[in-house]
C-alpha cells in the first residue's frame, strides 16, 4: 500500500488516458491466438494495476487496451477482404468476357452451319438433275446447258459431249459434296466444343459470382468489425477523459489513506525495534555486571546481523500451485502517456496471487493480527500482522481484498494457521489475494523472504 501503489492506480491509468488512441503497449505475436493472450494478459494488468481505485474504470482501461490492440489488425483484415472482393470481381468480369467471346463464336458458327446445309442442299439438287437427265433420257438440263454455255439443241455428238461434261461436272460436284460435308461435320464438332466450353465457362463465372458475393459479405462484417472497435473506442477513451479529474482527485484520496497505513507500520515498527534493543542491551549490561561480579572480563555488546529471509521463514500465504499474476517492482510508465506523479513510473509494492474468490489464506508467520476486517484505504476486508522482531528486523504482513476475514485485532496467529479467505472486496476487478510484505517499516519484495 502507500503512495507506491497509489502510483501504480495513476500511471496505468495513464495508458487508458493516452493523448491519441492506440497508444497503449502491446505485446507482438505472429499468431493470432498469441496476439489475443498478450492483449487479455495486458488487459489483466492493466485492471490489476488500478484495483485500489475504481473497479469500472479499471475495467474501461482494460477494455480500450484490448479494442485498441485490436484495432490494426481489424483494419488489416479489411483491406485484404476488400482485396478479396477486387480480385473476384476481376476474375467474375475476365470470365464473363470469356462467356461473350465464346457465344460470339457459336454464333459464327451456327451462321456458318446453316450456309454449308445450304450449299449441300444445292449441290445435291444439281447432282441429281445432272443425273436424271443424263442417265435416264441421255440429254442434260437446260440449266445445266446453259452452265455450259450450250443453248441450242445441237446434234447428238453434242449432246454427248455434254454429257460428258455433265459426268465430269457431277463427279466435281460430288468432290465438293464431300468437301461440305466434312467442313459440315467440323464445323459440328467445333459448334459442340463450343457449347461445352460455354457450359464450363458459365459454371466457372457462376461460382466467381458466388466468391465474390461471399468476399463482399466478409469485407462488410470486416468493416462492422473495425466500425465497432472505432466506436467503442472512442466512446472508452472519451468516457475515461471525462472521468480524468474525479480519477486525479480519488488518486490523491488513496495516496493520502495509503500514506497514513505507511506511516502507522513505519512507527509501529520502530517502536518495536526500540522496544527490542533496549531489551537486548539490558540483557547485555545484565551480563556484563554478573559477569564482573564474578571477576571475569564483560564481554561487549555486538549486534546481531541482519538477515530477515532466514530469520522470518515466511511460507506462502495461499497454496503453491496458485500463480502469482502480478509481482513486485518499479512499472516505468509507458511511452506516450500520462504520468501523473511525474516520476515516470510507479512502485508496485506487494504481488498478485491470482486466488478464485473463497481460496483460503493463511498466515505467513507467526505474529499478532492488529487490524482485521473492512478498511476504507480500497483493500477491501484485510488483515494485517505483525510478526516482531527478530535480529533486530521488524516484519509486517498485508493481506487485502479478502472475500472474509476469520481472525480479529489483537489475536495471537501461528504459522500457516487460517485467517481468511480470498474474494475482490474493496477496489478489486477480480479475485485475488494482494500480499505485501513489510520489514523495518519499508515495503519489500515478498519473494526474497518466502
Amino acid at each position: 500500500m502507500v503512495s507506491g501503489r497509489a502510483k501504480v492506480a495513476g500511471s496505468v491509468l495513464a495508458i487508458a488516458l493516452a493523448a491519441s488512441l492506440g497508444t497503449a503497449p502491446l505485446a507482438r505475436a505472429d499468431d493470432l491466438d498469441d496476439q489475443q493472450a498478450a492483449l487479455n494478459a495486458e488487459s489483466a494488468r492493466v485492471q490489476q494495476s488500478l484495483e485500489f481505485v475504481d473497479a469500472n474504470i479499471a475495467k474501461a482501461a482494460g477494455d480500450l487496451v484490448i479494442y485498441q490492440g485490436r484495432l490494426p489488425g481489424a483494419q488489416q483484415a479489411l483491406l485484404e477482404a476488400q482485396g478479396r472482393v477486387a480480385s473476384a470481381v476481376k476474375e467474375a468480369e475476365a470470365l464473363a468476357a470469356r462467356v461473350d467471346l465464346a457465344q460470339q463464336s457459336k454464333a459464327k458458327i451456327t451462321e456458318q452451319l446453316e450456309n454449308d446445309k445450304q450449299k449441300i442442299t444445292d449441290t445435291k439438287k444439281l447432282i441429281g438433275q445432272i443425273a436424271a437427265q443424263a442417265y435416264k433420257s441421255g440429254g442434260v438440263p437446260t440449266n445445266v446447258a446453259l452452265l455450259f454455255g450450250s443453248n441450242d439443241g445441237g446434234n447428238l455428238t453434242e449432246t454427248m459431249d455434254l454429257a460428258n461434261q455433265a459426268m465430269r461436272s457431277q463427279n466435281a460436284a460430288m468432290t465438293k459434296l464431300t468437301q461440305q460435308s466434312a467442313t459440315n461435320v467440323n464445323s459440328q464438332a467445333r459448334l459442340a466444343a463450343v457449347e461445352q466450353e460455354i457450359r464450363d465457362l458459365k459454371a466457372k463465372a457462376d461460382a466467381a459470382l458466388e466468391r465474390e458475393k461471399a468476399a463482399r459479405d466478409d469485407a462488410a462484417a470486416k468493416k462492422a468489425e473495425v466500425d465497432k472497435l472505432i466506436s467503442d473506442t472512442t466512446r472508452l477513451n472519451s468516457q475515461l477523459q471525462a472521468a480524468k479529474p474525479g480519477i486525479q482527485t480519488q488518486l490523491q484520496q488513496v495516496k493520502t489513506m495509503q500514506d497514513a497505513v505507511a506511516a502507522e507500520i513505519s512507527e509501529r515498527d520502530r517502536k518495536l525495534r526500540e522496544a527490542w534493543l533496549a531489551e537486548q542491551q539490558r540483557l547485555a549490561a545484565a551480563a556484563a555486571a554478573a559477569a564482573q561480579a564474578q571477576g571475569q572480563a564483560p564481554q561487549p555488546y555486538v549486534p546481531p546481523v541482519s538477515n530477515p529471509r532466514s530469520g522470518f521463514g515466511l511460507i506462502h500465504p495461499v497454496p503453491g500451485n496458485i500463480p502469482i499474476t502480478s509481482g513486485f517492482g518499479w512499472r516505468a510508465t509507458p511511452p506516450g502517456t500520462i504520468d501523473f506523479y511525474g516520476q515516470g513510473g510507479y512502485m508496485h509494492t506487494g504481488i498478485d496471487f491470482g486466488a478464485p474468490c473463497g481460496t483460503p489464506v493463511y498466515a505467513a508467520a507467526a505474529g499478532t493480527v492488529f487490524s482485521a476486517g473492512w478498511g476504507n484505504d480500497g483493500g477491501g476486508n484485510r488483515v494485517k500482522i505483525s510478526h516482531g522482531v527478530i535480529n533486530g528486523d521488524s516484519l509486517t504482513t498485508i493481506y487485502y481484498h479478502n472475500t472474509s476475514v476469520v481472525v480479529s485485532s489483537g489475536q495471537q496467529v501461528s504459522q500457516g494457521q487460517l485467517i481468511a479467505y480470498s474474494g475482490t472486496t474493496g477496489n478489486s476487478t477480480g479475485c485475488h489475494v494482494h500480499f505485501e510484505t513489510w520489514v523495518n517499516g519499508q515495503a519489500t519484495d515478498p519473494m526474497n523472504l518466502l
